[in-house]
């Protein structure tokens, strides 16, 4: 095997276990913590359980932080050890509300009640008026955030655990001096789509109070600007409307800036088999230089998803590619 390293800490007794063959790392870009699997030969000197700390190095840099979640036990002696980063606590509920906080600031301020470490936490500048959050997720509650930045900012944000520290990044930046193309995938799946997440109108509404009227706010304004929109001649109208909080800021600049997100095909890409990087996880971009039929791509994608195999003399990588911006 690569020159991998799992060390599990059990109140500081600290143990390297026999790791049968085949480590798995996965990261998803959203509302999902990293996943580390791994298979250990139980004997005499081997005493770990649920919620012990794991640590994963590969060529001697930190990769992996986490603790223990699953045991899988087998006739042979054979347990198989499913170990989750930092993230896995984002799925504990909560109900709050919350005033003027920005999502930096309100990550902070979860990590802090939450008992979790925190790292870098880029500043995402969008102050958010209000908003109440009853019954949901810790990640819901982020990522409602980081959502509201992206519709008025149309900037996007990752947040991972970096070895056991929350961090929250903009993906521009998150570019890896790495590049995919035909030698160094072994396969590709590649999808183009105006079935989700494509909209060539928008359309907010909310109720005001004071009038007792629906306000409403379309995107693009000019009715001869939006007969005239290429791609609703070649797609058809394909609308998206939202009803919003009357305290809405600017909510005809909100809809120009969903339509500047959403009027235009979606695109991605999964690469099999790739040459291992351990710098790549889900948020990060890398360049892409593939020929995929109706386009060639050379330019940086986003990571959706990463899927690391490490198995004897070999690191290979699994990745789900995602481009808007940049396929256009």
């Amino acid at each position: 095997m690569n020159n991998v390293q799992i060390l599990i800490n059990n109140n500081g007794k600290l143990q390297e276990p026999c790791i049968e063959e085949g480590i798995t790392w996965e990261t998803e870009r959203k509302c999902a913590p990293g996943k580390l699997t791994f298979s250990v030969l139980n004997d005499s000197t081997l005493d770990f359980t649920e919620g012990n700390h794991v640590r994963m190095a590969v060529d001697g840099k930190n990769v992996f932080y986490g603790f223990v979640f699953t045991k899988r036990r087998d006739k042979d002696g054979i347990i198989k050890v499913t170990a989750y980063d930092q993230l896995r606590y984002l799925k504990n509920k909560h109900t709050m509300a919350y005033i003027g906080l920005t999502a930096s600031q309100l990550i902070k301020m979860l990590a802090s009640q939450f008992q979790m470490r925190v790292g870098e936490i880029e500043d995402t500048e969008y102050v958010i008026p209000q908003m109440i959050e009853d019954g949901q997720t810790l990640f819901d509650i982020i990522y409602d955030a980081l959502d509201l930045t992206l519709d008025n900012k149309k900037k996007r944000y990752v947040l991972y655990d970096d070895f056991g520290k929350l961090t929250l990044k903009n993906i521009e930046n998150m570019k890896l001096d790495l590049l995919i193309d035909a030698t160094s995938a072994e396969d590709f799946d590649y999808t183009s789509s105006i079935d989700q997440n494509t909209y060539n109108r928008v359309k907010l509404v909310y109720d005001n109070k004071d009038t007792g009227k629906r306000e409403v706010f379309v995107s693009p304004q000019d009715p001869e600007e939006f007969t005239a929109s290429e791609n609703i001649k070649k797609w058809g109208v394909l609308q998206y409307c939202e009803k919003i909080d009357e305290n809405a800021i600017n909510p005809q600049a909100k809809a120009d800036a969903l339509l500047g997100l959403y009027n235009k095909k979606t695109r991605s890409l999964s690469i099999s088999n790739a040459f291992g990087d351990i710098r790549v996880r889900a948020g990060s971009h890398i360049a892409v230089q593939l020929d995929l039929g109706d386009i060639r791509v050379n330019n940086y994608m986003l990571v959706e998803r990463a899927k690391h195999v490490f198995t004897n003399n070999q690191h290979i990588m699994n990745l789900s590619l995602r481009g808007r911006d940049i396929f256009e």
